[in-house]
């Protein structure tokens, strides 16, 4: 399921990216690679900052729901 459907609060594992390898590589740099546990800290029309490596990062639906947890 896209990372965009995910519970409050509840920690996951990131299973694989989607996209172009421009996406892919972005969101690698953020630190978003398979096996990195992800949670999401709150979400605003659709919008979502997540908790991953002890940081949070703000990223947009769209790039949401390319991550696969």
């Amino acid at each position: 399921m896209p990372l965009s459907m995910a519970s409050l609060g509840e920690q996951f594992l990131i299973k694989k990216i989607n996209g172009k390898e421009e996406i892919r590589h972005f969101l690698e740099k953020l630190g978003f690679v398979a096996g990195a546990e992800v949670s999401l800290v709150s979400e605003i029309s659709g919008n979502v900052i997540v908790q991953i490596k002890d940081s949070r990062v703000a990223i947009s639906k769209e790039m949401a729901q390319k991550i696969i947890i």
